[in-house]
């Protein structure tokens, strides 16, 4: 179960990346265990939290935790978008890393036992809900409903693969995809994550939903969620800022009063709302 007080890798721990899988284009997955086994054991994480990850001669980057707090092997996935991420995706099996965190809050789970859950991502917004769903399946008799809608460009941008195939097969987790457009070979559903939303049937009653995406998605799906009746502080997400040292010293991530790596990174509807323009 979770802790409320995990412990916090303050300084850089050497890890070393003992598997690495392609995910989709510019995505990989690194699989990674800490060289001092005192911190292998006792490094916990909440859904939701992030570590910043050290490629060292290169950089550190704020990156999303998408691994289970329970049973699952420690992991990021990471987009090359610059030069630390560029040096990232040279690793190979065997290189060292450094990882300090967990930081943020998470997303809740104690909470919202007893509720349906509905989880909506387009890309590799899928990336920090990935944890969080797991952990729930894991836990799935303490649950209503729990839904994941997924969209992404087209099937080769589609995360997870190899999990989506578990979760199909899953009794009791309903799944429902989408491709931005038609392509040989699919048979699924044709459009964007928010249309899908829309053609749902979703429960409004004691249901919490989580959603991550790029803008232009998280709003529409936003608006498709509060159509069928979900309360703004029912819906969760989480906010993507530059953080350089998760702890809020440096503020690099506030956003008005708020920062990010401290008091998020994630964040109710509700609460995003009252940032107004400077999301």
């Amino acid at each position: 179960m979770e802790s409320s007080l995990i412990p916090i890798v303050t300084v850089p721990e050497v890890a070393t990346v003992v598997e690495i899988r392609e995910e989709i284009d510019e995505v990989k997955t690194f699989y990674f265990n800490f060289d001092r086994q005192e911190i292998e054991q006792a490094f916990k994480i909440k859904s939701g939290q992030f570590i910043m990850c050290t490629v060292f001669g290169a950089g550190e980057f704020a990156v999303s935790l998408p691994f289970s707090p329970e049973n699952d092997r420690k992991h990021i996935s990471v987009r090359r978008v610059g030069k630390v991420t560029a040096a990232l995706h040279e690793l190979q099996p065997g290189d060292k890393i450094g990882i300090r965190g967990p930081f943020g809050n998470g997303f809740p789970f104690e909470e919202i036992k007893g509720k349906n859950v509905i989880y909506v991502a387009g890309g590799i917004g899928l990336i920090p809900l990935r944890s969080s769903i797991v952990h729930v399946l894991q836990h799935r008799p303490e649950f209503g409903r729990v839904i994941l809608v997924y969209g992404a460009r087209s099937s080769r941008d589609l995360m997870y693969k190899e999990s989506i195939r578990v979760w199909q097969a899953t009794e009791n987790f309903e799944t429902y995809f989408t491709i931005d457009r038609p392509e040989p070979g699919w048979n699924g559903e044709v459009g964007f994550v928010n249309q899908l939303v829309a053609k749902i049937n979703l429960p409004a009653e004691n249901t919490v939903a989580f959603v991550c995406g790029p803008p232009v998605m998280f709003n529409s799906v936003i608006k498709e969620l509060k159509l069928k009746g979900i309360k703004e502080e029912h819906i969760y997400s989480t906010l993507e800022r530059h953080m350089k040292c998760g702890i809020g010293k440096c503020q690099h991530c506030a956003i008005g009063r708020t920062l990010v790596c401290v008091d998020g990174p994630v964040y109710t509807y509700k609460q995003i709302k009252t940032l107004g323009e400077q999301i």
